[in-house]
């Protein structure tokens, strides 16, 4: 049952992160400098390897995330919400925000992928809390 319990929980965060950067593609795109084709697309989306490395590391965080979740005695959706808020906020977006500051990325950059890790991780961990 916990594997299930992660799974779905990767697949929500997943079907989020697909609706969040189809909202903010273009912003996104400008801001990560991803090379584009002559269609305005990225150049390798029809590659299917970054859509199943981010699954894998969807499950990953929420595999992590349940662990964490079972030694604090998270077992509630509203502290399910505040722990997965927490992971996105306080430790998932910090070390985004480091690595693009470093990299000269743009500040925007660092609040779409940090959006997206933040609520990401809320929805993640509202799906653990529920089964």
């Amino acid at each position: 049952m916990e594997f299930l319990n992660v799974f779905v929980a990767a697949l929500a965060s997943y079907a989020f992160g697909a609706i969040w950067y189809m909202v903010n593609a273009k912003a996104w795109m400008a801001a990560s400098g991803v090379e584009l084709g002559e269609n305005g697309q990225p150049k390798n989306r029809s590659n299917p390897m970054p859509y199943i490395v981010s699954f894998v590391c969807a499950v990953i965080v929420a595999g992590m995330m349940r662990h964490i979740f079972s030694l604090a005695g998270i077992d509630s959706p509203a502290k399910g919400v505040v722990a997965g808020l927490g992971i996105g906020l306080f430790l998932v977006t910090p070390w985004v925000v480091t690595n693009y500051t470093f990299a000269g990325r743009p500040r925007l950059l660092s609040l779409i992928d940090g959006g997206y890790a933040t609520i990401g991780c809320t929805i993640m961990g509202v799906i653990l809390t529920l089964f």
